[in-house]
C-alpha cells in the first residue's frame, strides 16, 4: 500500500505537466465544457440576461459563417478558373470535416443534428459558385429528395425526374452533376432494378446517404373509414404490409413510380390514400391520418451519389465491385479469398444476371476500404489475375450520420 501512495504525488505532476504541454484546442473545449457546466447550474438566471447572451452568441455565429463563406470562396480562387459546380466540390473533404463534427461533439446536441447544420453551411458555402444540379426519383416529396437534402444540403438545385433509370440517363449527359438513387432497404433487401442499371453504366459511386425512413398514411379527408385503395411505391407497401393487413384488410393496394406520385394521385378522390413520407403531406396539401406506420423500427433505405468521377481517398472509405467470374469450381472463392487473407470486410455481396450472356452472372460486392489504398488496392490487382472482369464502379466515404 504505501508504495502506491508513494507513486501517486508522482502520476499527479506528470499530469499537470502534460496538461501545461496541452494544445490550445483541446484547453479551449475544456474551458467551454465547463462554462456550460456552469450555465447549467445556475437555478433561476435572469431572462433579460440569457436573452442578452444568446443575441451576443448568435451575432458571433453569424460573423464566422459570413467569415467561412470568405475562406470557402478563397479555395474556387485558389483552384483557377473552373468550368462548373461540379469542379469545385470534393465528397472526401465534406466526409473529413463532418467526421470532425462529430470528434468535437460532447453535447448538449445529438452528432446528427450538428451534422446537419455543419452541411447546411457548407451547401451554402459550395453554393456560391454555383448550385449543383442534383437528380433523384420524383416529384418533390419523394425519399429521395429527403437523401438528396440530408447528402447536398437545401442549397443544391434538385431535379425530380421520373424514374431511376432516367437519374442515370440525366448524370450520364451532363444535364445533372450528380443522382441519388436508392440501393437497399433494411428490411427489404436490395433494390435490383437499381443494381442492373450499373451493368451497363459508366456512372461512379460517389457517396452513400443512409436515411431512417417513416412511412404515413396519407389522405384528402384524413379519414381512415373513407378509404377504399391505398397508393404507394411498392417497397413501401411491404414495409407496411402487417399494419395495412391489421388496419386495412380488405382496402385494394396499388404500387405506383413514386411515393410521391401516390400522394398525387390519392389527392384526386376522398376514398383514396397514399403511404409516404410525411413531408409529402406538407407538399401536396394532404392530412396524415396514421403514421409511423413501418413495421420495422429501424426501416432505413441507403442511397447511392452516382457521377461522372471518381475521387480520392478520404480515410473511411468503401468501395463497389462488379465481377463477372469465369464458369469453373471455386472461382468464388478466389475471388473472395484474397480479400479475408488481407483482413479486408466485405459488407454485401449480390449476384444479377450478366446482360447478353446466358446462364452467366455478376458480383456486386461492397468491400471497407479506397481502391487508390492498400491493402484493397494489392487484393484487387490479385482478384484481376483470374476473374473474367472485375469493375470498381467506385470508391467513397462511408456514410457519417
Amino acid at each position: 500500500m504505501a508504495k502506491r501512495t508513494t507513486k501517486q504525488p508522482a502520476k499527479k505532476a506528470a499530469a499537470k505537466s502534460n496538461a501545461k504541454k496541452a494544445s490550445p484546442a483541446p484547453r479551449k473545449a475544456a474551458a467551454s465544457a465547463r462554462k456550460r457546466e456552469d450555465v447549467a447550474k445556475q437555478a433561476q438566471p435572469d431572462l433579460s440576461a440569457v436573452r442578452a447572451q444568446i443575441d451576443g452568441i448568435d451575432r458571433e455565429i453569424q460573423s464566422l459563417i459570413a467569415e467561412r463563406a470568405l475562406w470557402a470562396h478563397q479555395v474556387g480562387k485558389a483552384k483557377g478558373k473552373l468550368a462548373a459546380a461540379i469542379d469545385y466540390y470534393r465528397p472526401e473533404r465534406e466526409a473529413q470535416v463532418l467526421r470532425k463534427v462529430v470528434d468535437r461533439n460532447d453535447g448538449p446536441l445529438q452528432d446528427e443534428v450538428l451534422v446537419r447544420l455543419f452541411r447546411e453551411i457548407m451547401s451554402a458555402c459550395l453554393a456560391q459558385q454555383e448550385p449543383l444540379k442534383i437528380g433523384y426519383l420524383g416529384p418533390e416529396g419523394t425519399f429521395s429528395q429527403q437523401a438528396v437534402h440530408k447528402h447536398f444540403g437545401h442549397s443544391a438545385k434538385g431535379l425530380p425526374l421520373s424514374s431511376v433509370e432516367e437519374v442515370f440517363d440525366e448524370v450520364a449527359a451532363g444535364h445533372a452533376d450528380f443522382g441519388v438513387v436508392p440501393v437497399e432497404n433494411s428490411g427489404q433487401g436490395t433494390i435490383q432494378s437499381t443494381l442492373d442499371l450499373f451493368l451497363t453504366s459508366p456512372l461512379k459511386i460517389c457517396g452513400e446517404v443512409e436515411l431512417r425512413v417513416h412511412q404515413y398514411l396519407i389522405s384528402r379527408t384524413g379519414h381512415i373509414e373513407d378509404i377504399e385503395r391505398v397508393y404507394s411505391h411498392g417497397l413501401s407497401l411491404a414495409q407496411c404490409k402487417n399494419w395495412l393487413r391489421e388496419n386495412l384488410p380488405g382496402v385494394h393496394k396499388e404500387a405506383v413510380v413514386s411515393n410521391a406520385e401516390g400522394v398525387r394521385r390519392a389527392k384526386l378522390s376522398d376514398d383514396a390514400a397514399a403511404i409516404a413520407g410525411e413531408n409529402a403531406a406538407h407538399v401536396y396539401g394532404m392530412k396524415v391520418i396514421a403514421g409511423p406506420i413501418e413495421d420495422r423500427s429501424d426501416n432505413t433505405t441507403r442511397f447511392l451519389v452516382i457521377g461522372r468521377a471518381s475521387f480520392p481517398p478520404s480515410g473511411h472509405d468503401r468501395t463497389s465491385l462488379m465481377v463477372f467470374i469465369r464458369d469453373q469450381p471455386g472461382a468464388l472463392y478466389r475471388i473472395l479469398e484474397p480479400l479475408a487473407r488481407r483482413n479486408i470486410s466485405m459488407n454485401r455481396i449480390e449476384s444479377r444476371p450478366a446482360h447478353g450472356k446466358l446462364w452467366q452472372y455478376a458480383f456486386f460486392i461492397d468491400v471497407e476500404g479506397h481502391v487508390d489504398e492498400s491493402p484493397l488496392k494489392d487484393a484487387l490487382a490479385e482478384i484481376d489475375d483470374f476473374a473474367g472482369d472485375v469493375r470498381v464502379l467506385g470508391s467513397y466515404p462511408v456514410a457519417v450520420p
